[in-house]
């Protein structure tokens, strides 16, 4: 083939501008403008690339057996739970939360309820004992779904809890992240181990082709929870894993995760339920509606109102996203954020910072340390805004990862579950999220946050300002590409 042939230099040409053009008439359309313009800058400057990454990973959707089977999730829990009696609600709530309740319950989020009791539990090793002796009080079923699953020593009293409940005729079900296990240490043992005690397992999102599965592959299931008879729920930020997540990287910096989780009691438990029977039929088209008395609700001794809030692909919208931001903007006096991996968008940022300007208290609580260099470089690329905007940055030291999502409002609303403050958990991940109203939890929180702070050291301006220009450019360009959705 002649390469100086003219002929072949034209079709070149008319390759090269029927791509440039087709990009510019597909990728924006119902896409983030800084994402469609990240994609196209992909496009344009390395086409081969750009063009193969944009066809594997450029449509961030679940298929669409999996958004039929959500939306038909979503109607049957509208229809279900339309004028059931979910407690009795704290009086007086400010017309904004109450406006967001209604928010959330438009975008296919449970009901608020009440008479719920809600605890936090921030030792790592003490929450996996007290899921496990949770378990080890089930009667009829146990739901399980963590994003990453793994039998370690850590978590063996977990597992035997787990065990003894299927051995005694209990229902043991688990889901678990497909992408997130595979290839990780002990995935096969924890699946051989899993079918010898005679759970009910499945791989969310899994992505096997060969078997007729697959969907864009960095979609993950980040969601964290536990049932128990409907009684008891736990759920939050951490992992059924080691704190070093048994990664020989981490064990060799001497990383170890720190995270909080909340137990639950009250009605809440049902809507929690509600989020792993929605995953489980998404994975197995099974319903268990008549084996699991969804609606049974059970009171408690507290006295929270809380609402559960289911995010990710399978939603029209980005129901996390619009919670936090209707959050920052209804805050008047403190926002207290505790983000691992704080990467937002363009409304976030511009909710903190305006809060700042509009003399609210904002402090951000970071590692020091990061796992995911991506990720933490493109968190970097913020803190220059954020801090002349007023937001108070505290960096829990290293060798921790603080991985807690959670923030508070003033001293009445609490926020935790499991999505991070980034584009990741507001577009791509299924996430699972609790909004909590009640003075006595926040208390709890602001002990938490305490404690954060007492092991962090503050970030200034003058500080940031010393940063070196590699730094600098490393930041920008990881900026950019945590726009590729």
């Amino acid at each position: 083939m002649d390469f100086d042939d003219p002929w072949w230099l034209l079709a070149v040409f008319v390759f090269d501008a029927t791509i440039r053009i087709a990009a510019i008439i597909i990728v924006p359309r119902n896409r983030r403008p800084t994402a469609a313009m990240a994609w196209l800058l992909a496009i344009y400057f390395i086409p081969i690339i750009g063009v193969f990454l944009f066809l594997l990973i450029g449509t961030p959707r679940l298929p669409r057996v999996r958004r039929r089977r959500q939306r038909a999730v979503n109607e049957y829990i509208q229809e279900t739970t339309r004028g059931l009696d979910f407690g009795t609600l704290r009086p007086d709530a400010p017309g904004w939360f109450t406006s967001l309740v209604t928010l959330n319950r438009n975008l296919g989020a449970m009901p608020i309820s009440g008479d719920n009791d809600a605890h936090l539990i921030s030792d790592y090793q003490e929450s996996l004992d007290a899921m496990a002796d949770a378990i080890r009080h089930a009667e009829a079923y146990v739901h399980v779904e963590f994003y990453i699953l793994q039998s370690d020593a850590s978590t063996d009293n977990f597992f035997r809890a787990m065990e003894e409940a299927a051995a005694r005729g209990v229902s043991v079900r688990v889901l678990l992240d497909h992408w997130a296990n595979r290839g990780k240490p002990y995935y096969r043992r924890t699946l051989k181990r899993l079918d010898a005690m005679g759970a009910k397992w499945r791989l969310m999102l899994p992505v096997q082709p060969l078997r007729g599965k697959y969907q864009r592959p960095d979609l993950r299931n980040h969601r964290k929870l536990l049932v128990v008879d409907g009684q008891v729920a736990f759920m939050g930020s951490q992992n059924v894993t080691d704190s070093t997540y048994n990664l020989r990287k981490n064990i060799k910096r001497g990383l170890h995760w720190v995270d909080l989780m909340v137990r639950l009691e009250g009605p809440v438990v049902g809507s929690v339920d509600a989020v792993f029977l929605s995953d489980w039929y998404s994975e197995t088209d099974e319903i268990l509606s008549e084996e699991v008395r969804q609606y049974d609700l059970n009171r408690s001794t507290g006295d929270l109102d809380c609402q559960i809030v289911p995010s990710g692909p399978g939603f029209e919208f980005e129901n996390n996203l619009r919670l936090f931001i209707g959050l920052l903007y209804a805050a008047k006096r403190r926002i207290s954020v505790v983000s691992p991996y704080f990467v937002p968008d363009e409304a976030i940022l511009l909710a903190i910072t305006t809060a700042c300007h509009r003399g609210v208290e904002v402090e951000l609580f970071v590692s020091e340390e990061g796992d995911q260099a991506l990720v933490y470089h493109a968190q970097r690329s913020y803190y220059e805004a954020l801090l002349r905007a007023g937001v108070r940055i505290w960096m829990y030291r290293r060798p921790y990862i603080l991985h807690t999502k959670a923030f508070t409002i003033d001293d009445e609303v609490a926020v935790i579950g499991s999505s991070n403050m980034d584009m990741r958990s507001f577009g791509l991940n299924m996430e699972i999220t609790l909004m909590i109203r009640g003075g006595e939890f926040v208390e709890e929180m602001r002990e938490v946050e305490d404690k954060y702070r007492s092991l962090s050291r503050e970030l200034t301006l003058d500080e940031w300002l010393q940063q070196p220009l590699r730094s600098t450019v490393l930041d920008n360009l990881a900026r950019l590409t945590s726009a590729l959705q």
